[in-house]
């Protein structure tokens, strides 16, 4: 049986593709912090060529993007050491492997979608971290593919769908910004997408090589995510919770997000990986959460 190690389990996209590992033929390798502990790479070598998996799918990540500028080693053993080592250690088994990359590697300047090819540029150690980790990725010389994402929910673990909802129970109106654009994009697709570029990469496919982006269908701000939100919240029996448009000069962080993070997904669909629509990704995490829209009737 084919054996795929997955590391992040416990992560909103390795939740996601433990879920979809458990429909599939393969046997899934899922080990604990002590068994394999990223925030010390110069382990991993060793305890992945010992795991022997077939392929590898990253999901792994230190994600919390502010906190990032004031912790720059644990974000840069996590996001770039660790991929680093994977990747050594896949060459070295000529197993796959599969890295879960992101949007902030861009500034956010470009006027339209970014392609694959396009420069990174990122704006912070959160960013800068990931980049750097695409980059040891690609220097290892293994089979590997790289997937950048962006605006990443589910019902699982901390997201912007899960604070929205809870600060909607006890608010009638919510400041979102509405000048910072890009895709969300489910946590259970990006599950998908991987899988699909391991089983490519397991399948010795050279087209499966390489940088690709995938990002839900359509595009949005947050303001307009939000109200999405809210408004399938609403018919969940949620009282509607109103957005107001806000600048992102009105809600400062300790990171400047890219105003820019959309994704052209172009090259990963001509290998066949579908691409959600958000709106209807969005709707099926919210049945999850909140269970399906209420049957109101006519007066």
């Amino acid at each position: 049986m084919t054996r795929i190690l997955l590391t992040g389990a416990t992560g909103q996209v390795g939740l996601e593709s433990q879920r979809l590992l458990a429909t599939r033929t393969f046997e899934v390798l899922a080990p604990a912090r002590g068994e394999l502990d990223l925030e010390t790479p110069e382990t991993l070598r060793d305890q992945v060529v010992r795991l022997r998996p077939d392929a590898i799918i990253n999901c792994a990540a230190f994600t919390a993007v502010d906190a990032a500028e004031t912790s720059a080693t644990p974000a840069f053993r996590i996001n770039a050491d660790a991929p680093g080592a994977l990747a050594e250690a896949a060459r070295e088994l000529d197993a796959p492997l599969v890295h879960i990359s992101t949007d902030y590697v861009f500034d956010g300047d470009k006027s339209c979608a970014y392609v694959e090819t396009d420069p990174v540029h990122p704006l912070g150690v959160y960013g800068r971290s990931k980049a750097e980790g695409e980059a040891r990725v690609l220097a290892a010389g293994a089979r590997s593919a790289i997937l950048r994402t962006s605006w990443v929910f589910s019902p699982h673990r901390g997201n912007f769908v899960k604070t929205m909802l809870r600060l909607g129970e006890t608010r009638e109106e919510i400041g979102v910004v509405d000048d910072q654009w890009g895709k969300p994009t489910a946590a259970a697709d990006i599950a998908e997408a991987a899988l699909a570029l391991a089983v490519r990469l397991m399948a010795a496919d050279p087209a499966s090589s390489g940088v690709f982006h995938y990002a839900g269908a359509g595009e949005a701000c947050w303001a307009d995510f939000a109200e999405a939100i809210f408004e399938g919240a609403s018919r969940r029996g949620r009282p509607q919770t109103r957005v107001r448009r806000i600048p992102t000069s009105e809600f400062p962080t300790p990171t400047r997000r890219p105003a820019n993070s959309r994704l052209d997904t172009s090259r990963i669909e001509t290998l066949g990986v579908k691409v959600r629509p958000w709106r209807e990704a969005l709707e099926i995490c919210l049945n999850e959460l909140l269970g399906p829209p209420t049957l109101r009737t006519a007066r």
